[in-house]
């Protein structure tokens, strides 16, 4: 029932305006408090599963973008960012919503639908399955070919809300970002709720393989071959991973053009909402 309301809901468009944007093996949480972020969201999951962890008492809310990658310790990181705001409220319980995939080809969806319930199954904690729109349960069909109902979600974290959503800005450092996971990081948390900045880096990664080859392929072939669904992919797919690609190439040593010093690159809401780089010398 509750998946069938939350496919009835047409995609609400979000604006940057107090909004943390998370990408693909991203994570971030932050509590009511805040006073800089009061949405958390990502979008353009066709097989990954979208997951928000929250806790009742403290409204301590965590959304990440799983892919699949290492779920068992995915759940474990954002259960423990989770409960590390929520320890001083004795009441309350912790509530999950898992949003995404399709009845894709592979049964990519399926497996990790499979891993992110097992995962929660073997917390010590008791987690309280309260949104399951995913796999079959987010599936439609067009001619013979499956498509995701929802592909992004948003929370609002000071009342709670979640709702199908689509995103014009994903930055800050989008392609950085898109680097970052192109390369095989793992699952990262973006976000300092203390300090209410957004921190990305120090990223390193070695030389993407093969870059100006997969840059002279027509859009056919990179989509057949870095989608795991290529039917499914929203229309910005294959520029979204050109982009990714070419900042790859302009920057085969992060240590060396982004990174220098080792230090993360901070971001912080100014008085509009939007986010704008610190000096890393005023920190």
């Amino acid at each position: 029932e509750k998946a069938k309301l939350l496919r009835s809901q047409p995609a609400r468009i979000v604006e940057p305006k107090g909004l943390l944007y998370v990408q693909q093996r991203e994570f971030a949480v932050t509590t009511p408090k805040d006073g800089s972020v009061s949405i958390l969201g990502s979008d353009d999951a066709t097989t990954c599963h979208i997951v928000v962890l929250r806790h009742t008492g403290s409204g301590a809310t965590c959304l990440t973008h799983c892919d699949g990658s290492d779920t068992e310790a995915e759940v474990s990181l954002i259960m423990s960012s989770v409960k590390s705001f929520s320890n001083t409220t004795g009441c309350g319980r912790l509530e999950v919503h898992l949003v995404g995939g399709f009845n894709d080809d592979r049964q990519l969806s399926q497996k990790l639908t499979n891993q992110l319930l097992r995962a929660f199954d073997l917390q010590p904690d008791d987690v309280h399955l309260v949104t399951f729109c995913v796999t079959e349960l987010n599936d439609r069909e067009e001619q013979d070919i499956h498509f995701p109902v929802i592909y992004g979600i948003a929370v609002n974290v000071k009342t709670a809300e979640i709702f199908p959503a689509t995103f014009p800005e994903k930055g800050p450092d989008e392609d950085l970002r898109s680097a970052h996971i192109l390369t095989g990081a793992p699952l990262t948390n973006v976000y300092d709720a203390k300090t209410e900045q957004l921190c990305i880096g120090p990223y390193f990664w070695r030389p993407f393989p093969h870059v100006d080859f997969w840059l002279e392929q027509d859009d056919a072939q990179i989509l057949q071959n870095l989608s795991t669904s290529p039917l499914a992919e929203p229309p910005h797919f294959v520029s979204h991973i050109r982009s990714t690609l070419t900042f790859l190439k302009a920057h085969p040593f992060p240590s060396r053009s982004l990174f220098p010093d080792k230090k993360p690159r901070i971001y912080k809401k100014n008085e509009e909402g939007l986010w704008e780089q610190v000096c890393s010398d005023k920190i």
